[in-house]
């Protein structure tokens, strides 16, 4: 019901924009006509027409944005609600369950695994929400040398956890020439950044996660992390849209995927900060995807204290 009275809202914007865009062409014609010999009337009607035109046209595209940036905003806090109101119901069962009967010890175990889990899924969400709120707020970190194969395993290892995934799902490719690649970096954005394009290729691989990690050097200044997926895959159209705050991409069954929106945007932002860019390739719909983060290298021994 929401989605059909903001696309109606639309539509009537877009609607009453080209009525009134009409109107002044119209109007604008009966002034050159009256005023043809009257030189500076004429002129003052096109400046006129030319300033109304322009402003109605704006007004319509920043009425339409505005519409459509309160949809994604509903979206996410949709999103977040359910994100943060299925673990705390699976939680509050398993807690129940316990203290209304004598479970066995091998049972108990499992649910205090699963109660864990879930208040990990749980703790993810809020510590998402938080930074992206955080990031455009807070003044510049002190950034550290970081080599980036040893981080992005351990995210690996944290992602596999997380979700429970046997070790082949997810594989980080051999460095070529087995090159040891450094950056410059706030360790925790850069595991967050690091975690959150683990979380989407996973996320996005509903028949199964396969999922290849490669490290290069891209234009010879630059290291490349690439995540590649067999999943869901991306429209080309969407390719560059998936990093917007909010932005989910149409027609992929939220109710099924679950997210709110913000972990490729949180990629982005950070990728941003420092002096990187993020970018997404795919062949197409169910064909999977890569997401590239791009960051420049580092030199150690330009970090290295003197002896």
């Amino acid at each position: 019901m929401n989605i059909t009275r903001r696309r109606g809202a639309i539509a009537l914007a877009i609607t009453l924009g080209v009525l009134v865009v009409v109107g002044l062409v119209v109007f604008n014609i009966a002034w050159i006509i009256l005023n043809e010999r009257r030189l500076a009337l004429l002129v003052l009607g096109l400046i006129l027409f030319g300033l109304l035109t322009t402003g109605v046209v704006l007004n319509t595209v920043f009425l339409v944005r505005e519409v459509r940036r309160n949809e994604r905003q509903d979206s996410f806090l949709n999103a977040v609600t359910h994100e943060l109101k299925t673990p705390i119901a699976s939680i509050r069962l398993y807690l129940e369950t316990l203290q209304r009967r004598e479970v066995p010890e091998p049972q108990r175990q499992q649910f205090y695994q699963i109660m864990l889990a879930d208040s990990d899924r749980l703790l993810a969400t809020v510590e998402q929400v938080l930074k992206a709120g955080e990031l455009g707020a807070r003044r510049p970190q002190d950034r550290i040398l970081l080599e980036l194969a040893p981080l992005v395993a351990d995210c690996i290892a944290i992602t596999l956890l997380r979700h429970h995934l046997p070790a082949e799902a997810i594989q980080l490719a051999p460095v070529p020439g087995n090159v040891r690649l450094h950056v410059r970096a706030v360790p925790e954005d850069l595991r967050t950044a690091v975690l959150n394009l683990l979380e989407n290729a996973v996320k996005y691989s509903p028949s199964g996660v396969e999922v290849l990690c490669s490290l290069s050097i891209s234009g010879y200044s630059n290291a490349a992390l690439a995540v590649t997926d067999t999943g869901v895959g991306l429209p080309t159209d969407q390719l560059k849209r998936i990093f917007k705050r909010f932005y989910r991409v149409p027609g992929r069954n939220a109710s099924r995927i679950r997210g709110t929106g913000l972990g490729l945007f949180l990629v982005r932002a950070i990728a941003r900060q420092h002096g990187g860019s993020i970018s997404a390739a795919s062949p197409g719909p169910n064909l999977g995807a890569t997401i590239t983060l791009t960051l420049p290298l580092a030199d150690p021994a330009a970090h290295t204290p003197a002896q």
